[in-house]
């Protein structure tokens, strides 16, 4: 009785299966494009073609303003730097009324920076077993010495370089890079700290 019960209940329930489904697919036209579309073309829909920077052979100051100075180092300085810079990459610079590929801006600040140094050549006391005590690990009259590293905090004063390329018919943004490093300190120094930050921060151009 209890089996045909069962199969009575199957049966039932696979005919509901068979039912129609309540639920329906429906789609809806697509509106149509506006007038517009047929004349416009969507750039953000293709990929920006890779940038040639070989047909880059020449270049001027951004607004025919060289770099500004500081109190630390002059405008002729910082300009230097970066025409040699420049210079070693195939990129001359214009004196005349030609149209330059490229416009070029630098900036040259101090900043400080906080670093930290690590010194294991300090420790610190450990134990050590009494006068005729006696210690598990070391035998008798010995204990267990630790050594305690030190971290220590100074102030260290860097010369940070920016270097920005602009193309010239589109003024737009090319290349822009800067670098860092250690502020001498010394009127001496001061020309090979910017050389060496401008060498940094040229070091990636052209972009492979």
């Amino acid at each position: 009785m209890k089996s045909r019960s069962g199969l009575l209940m199957l049966c039932l329930g696979l005919a509901a299966c068979q039912g129609s489904n309540p639920y329906v697919a429906a789609s809806r036209p697509l509106p149509p494009a506006p007038p517009q579309a047929a004349t416009t073309f969507d750039r953000s829909a293709y990929p920006a073609p890779p940038r040639d920077y070989g047909r880059y052979r020449s270049w001027a100051w951004l607004n025919g303003q060289l770099p500004p100075g500081t109190a630390w180092a002059d405008s002729a300085q910082v300009a230097e730097a970066v025409s040699n810079a420049l210079d070693q990459r195939g990129l001359r610079p214009l004196h005349d009324n030609r149209p330059a590929d490229l416009f070029v801006s630098a900036d040259l600040r101090l900043e400080t920076r906080l670093r930290q140094v690590r010194d294991d050549s300090y420790g610190g006391a450990g134990y050590y077993g009494g006068g005729g005590g006696y210690n598990r690990c070391c035998g008798s009259g010995y204990g267990m010495y630790n050594t305690v590293p030190i971290v220590r905090t100074y102030q260290e004063q860097v010369v940070v370089v920016r270097v920005d390329l602009f193309d010239a018919q589109s003024g737009q943004p090319v290349w822009s890079a800067s670098a860092e490093t250690s502020n001498q300190g010394k009127q001496s120094a001061r020309a090979d700290a910017i050389r060496e930050a401008v060498e940094k921060a040229m070091s990636a151009y052209p972009p492979s």
